[in-house]
């Protein structure tokens, strides 16, 4: 097992990385403050690994909700069935919420901390690799509503992240590789040196490596919990982070969600801001296809899907984030490991990039 700290002083937590966590209730009752705990999971995860994350219980007063499974049940309507399995076991303020499944899980579970009875205390248990690597790390909660991915939510962090490796035993091929979205990202944009240990060991990761597993999450991680740690509600370097997420969100939120993994539309999100850093003149059409190339070597999509027209991405990339004063702001590269937030970005090269890549 490997331990690093997202310090976040009097909040520092700790993120345990490595096989066979769920069954060491050591590592997670002492992120349990009080008697109670609710553990939220979902259709496919809770017969796998609830059992074993019941028994770390043993002791304490313990429930389980169990949600349906999909991005397109990250709403306000599916969040009330945690408030009111909360309400219903009558949990009071110095209760537990912990996240069992994967990002959409953990944007829930902790958005649901973060307002019941004005916040209740975390703990996340990703079960898949984008969870492990991304999402239950740095306190970033939310759900979704139709006109844009992410965009009801909180900042609120966990007490603990515990990162089990044996549960990707169980991931399917396609969520694997949707996580593998997120790895590459951390090379893009601030560690040439991984990047090029990912272009080496990509292969290990499809097989499923142990060893080279824990390595890209340990990695990925500490890049994570070092930009967190410096900006943690995302007023400038955590920005960084959503390297291809505008264009990302934007084919998630207009092919529906659920039709594409959220790494899936990263991945060519991550690809379009490549193209447009290109245009822009930062990158060489070489540095693009070495990034178009990596993706694609992951299984990954490298074109946004043909329903979607350039105007359709501007109207749905309007509605983000890290639009500012009404001026879209985007993350680009100015290098193979080192990326920007770009605003004023000439119009017309952003309208070539949706049109090159369509």
């Amino acid at each position: 097992m490997k331990t690093l700290h997202v310090e976040l002083g009097d909040r520092r937590y700790p993120i345990h990385i490595g096989p066979g966590l769920l069954a060491r209730p050591e590592l997670l009752t002492p992120c349990i403050p009080g008697r109670q705990a609710l553990v939220v999971s979902n259709t496919t995860v809770a017969p796998l690994y609830l059992e074993p994350v019941r028994a770390s219980l043993d002791g304490l007063r313990h429930e389980a909700v169990i949600l349906p499974d999909g991005e397109q049940y990250k709403t306000l309507d599916t969040l009330n069935e945690i408030f009111t399995a909360l309400l219903n076991h009558r949990f009071d303020r110095n209760c537990t919420v912990i996240a069992l499944g994967g990002g959409v899980i953990g944007d829930m579970a902790g958005f649901a901390a973060a307002c019941y009875q004005r916040g209740v205390h975390f703990i996340q248990i990703p079960t898949t690799l984008l969870a492990q690597v991304d999402s239950s790390v740095g306190g970033k909660t939310a759900v979704n509503h139709p006109f844009g991915k992410n965009m009801i939510g909180a900042f609120y962090q966990p007490l603990g992240v515990l990162a089990d490796t044996d549960t990707l035993a169980t991931l399917p091929d396609r969520e694997l590789s949707a996580g593998l979205a997120e790895v590459i990202k951390y090379g893009l944009i601030r560690d040439l040196p991984f990047l090029e240990w990912l272009e080496a060991n990509l292969e290990a990761l499809m097989a499923r490596d142990a060893a080279a597993l824990s390595e890209a999450i340990d990695r990925s991680c500490r890049n994570k919990a070092e930009i967190v740690a410096a900006d943690e509600r995302e007023t400038g370097e955590r920005a960084l982070l959503n390297l291809g997420h505008t264009f990302g969100h934007a084919i998630e939120t207009g092919v529906g969600y659920g039709q594409w993994l959220h790494g899936e539309a990263v991945a060519t999100g991550m690809v379009m801001a490549a193209d447009l850093s290109a245009r822009l003149g930062w990158l060489n059409r070489e540095q693009v296809e070495r990034v178009r190339a990596l993706l694609a070597r992951a299984r990954l999509p490298v074109q946004p899907p043909m329903a979607l027209t350039p105007d359709d991405f501007l109207r749905l990339m309007a509605v983000d984030k890290k639009v500012k004063d009404g001026r879209l702001r985007l993350i680009l590269l100015r290098n193979l490991g080192q990326a920007v937030i770009a605003s004023d970005i000439n119009p017309r090269l952003l309208i070539e990039t949706l049109e090159t890549s369509l």
